[in-house]
């Protein structure tokens, strides 16, 4: 899955937060509430115009981000 086929960054939407296709729904919004235990059904259900490739997208996005997060080195 390429998760830039579904985030989108817009500088004048959110503050610039990664949304989801556009939407005013936050990849943090998304991943908060998978963290809080929210089933993906649930999440579905309260947010209708989210799909499960959405869902797949924001860990996707979260995933590479973190990827791409450098640690410096600790030092002794």
């Amino acid at each position: 899955m390429d998760y830039r086929n579904f985030i989108t960054i817009e500088p004048n939407k959110r503050s610039g937060k990664p949304c989801v296709r556009g939407l005013r729904i936050t990849v943090y919004e998304v991943l908060e509430y998978l963290a809080s235990e929210m089933t993906e059904a649930e999440i579905l259900d309260d947010f209708p115009d989210l799909t499960r490739e959405d869902l797949k997208a924001c860990i996707a996005y979260a995933a590479d981000r973190e990827r791409r997060f450098m640690i410096a080195p600790l030092s002794v």
